[in-house]
């Protein structure tokens, strides 16, 4: 039987789309362990600092066949790799591993997930992108020398989409555009999206450094811009871009505790932060389209009167990935310059 390398990378890829940007600074990772032929699992690396994707994948699918096994109830990511690294005898000797990022080589908040994939002498390891990163670098000359097959490029372009805001983060700052709408394109009236892409926003708002929002905005919608939706959230500072400096206190997002609120008529806070989300509307793209490397657009399926796109302004878009949360639509887009 042939194997269809394509079609199991591409699992591990969708996976790790649903925790895109969440991961920072982190890349997003996804992974996938077959066993002769049967899948055992699907994961992505979900939080800095937590397990990454490919000893995810070890656990859930050690623990497929195993499933009363003590492995289990261990939840430290180095606890895990010692179990695994001398618990599970040869179980994966037979195992092909996907992982849409080449493992990784170095000792940091989690041990090296390469070291741990030759102590178990995994048969096949697939990579979509080898990691540039010097200090990461290197984990799958780590199993060729031990003579573990390594297949490169698998999927490279769709591997490397699900880089890029890493990339970009690593190296200058990343700035995002959030928009909802309705599927006629009504962007105001209240909350549009439903209750799990409105956990989605808040988790990606205690991830960021910076929040940026138009001064009309403030004024009109008097948002709170907090993270309540999740457990233990950090409420992100506040830029607001306004030329005109006045604004009323008793507004919500000025009441927040921990949080910075600026008021600015240039954009210097955007450049001098490493992971900026931008809120906003039709005219704020507009004005800030050439400060944003992604527009993460929401779209609910109703349809009902609202403010829909009247400007002149002309965008051309790269649809770079989409998927759902519940109901809602959620499609990545990149502007083209």
């Amino acid at each position: 039987m042939v194997v269809d390398d394509n079609f199991y990378m591409s699992l591990a890829i969708s996976e790790a789309w649903k925790y895109q940007l969440l991961t920072y600074p982190n890349p997003a990772v996804g992974a996938v362990v077959l066993k002769n032929d049967e899948l055992l699992s699907i994961q992505a690396h979900k939080c800095a600092g937590e397990a990454h994707a490919e000893v995810l994948a070890l656990k859930e699918a050690y623990l497929k066949k195993y499933p009363n096994d003590l492995l289990s109830k261990i939840v430290d990511v180095f606890e895990i790799h010692d179990y695994l690294e001398f618990n599970t005898k040869d179980f994966f000797e037979d195992c092909t591993i996907y992982v849409s990022l080449e493992p990784c080589n170095h000792l940091g908040k989690t041990p090296s997930c390469a070291k741990l994939l030759e102590k178990l002498k995994i048969k096949r390891l697939v990579i979509s992108c080898k990691d540039d990163n010097k200090k990461a670098s290197g984990g799958s000359k780590i199993l060729k020398d031990k003579g573990i097959e390594v297949k490169y490029s698998c999927m490279e372009k769709e591997g490397k989409s699900l880089l890029y805001p890493f990339l970009q983060w690593s190296k200058k700052s990343f700035v995002f555009f959030k928009m909802a709408q309705t599927l006629n394109g009504a962007i105001n009236g209240g909350k549009i999206s439903g209750k799990q892409t409105l956990k989605y926003i808040h988790s990606l708002r205690n991830k960021i450094d910076l929040l940026c929002i138009g001064g009309n905005t403030v004024r009109q919608d008097k948002p709170v811009l907090d993270t309540r939706y999740i457990k233990d959230g950090i409420n992100p500072d506040i830029l607001i871009y306004s030329k005109q400096k006045s604004f009323d206190k008793s507004i919500a997002l000025f009441n927040v505790l921990n949080r910075n609120v600026y008021i600015n008529d240039n954009l210097d806070k955007l450049d001098n932060s490493n992971f900026v989300m931008i809120e906003g509307g039709y005219n704020l793209l507009e004005v800030l389209k050439n400060k944003i490397d992604y527009v993460i657009l929401l779209i609910t399926p109703e349809m009902k009167y609202g403010l829909n796109y009247i400007s002149k302004m002309k965008l051309n878009f790269e649809i770079i990935y989409e998927h759902y949360i519940e109901d809602d639509k959620i499609v990545y887009l990149k502007i083209i310059k």
